[in-house]
């Protein structure tokens, strides 16, 4: 049996007071999101979840971010605006995972 690898696309975002993360379909979908906002951001996100690291970074344990943690960052707990502002300022990554979990 073969072994196929797969990719995963995030944007990371370092706030004041917390880190987020968000998946992202691909970068190229943000890059065009980024040129034309008549794309929905649904085509652009991989789940509407945003993420929180508690401060150790993009490649630890995540936990969903909550509505008093988005406000405390973002001045607002509306998912939308938080993902906009997130993709906006935040640095896209990409790894290549295997399928036994091993980043390559």
């Amino acid at each position: 049996m073969t072994r196929g690898n797969a990719s995963q696309s995030k944007v990371h975002y370092q706030g004041k007071e917390e880190d987020f993360v968000i998946y992202i379909d691909d970068i190229e979908s943000v890059q065009k999101w980024k040129g034309d906002r008549s794309i929905p951001l649904a085509q652009v996100v991989s789940g509407f979840k945003i993420f929180v690291t508690h401060k150790h970074g993009a490649q630890n344990a995540y936990d969903g971010a909550s509505k008093a943690t988005l406000e405390n960052e973002f001045g607002t707990s509306n998912q939308e605006e938080c993902m906009t502002k997130i993709l906006e300022n935040g640095d896209i990554q990409h790894t290549e995972v295997s399928q036994d979990g091993w980043r390559l």
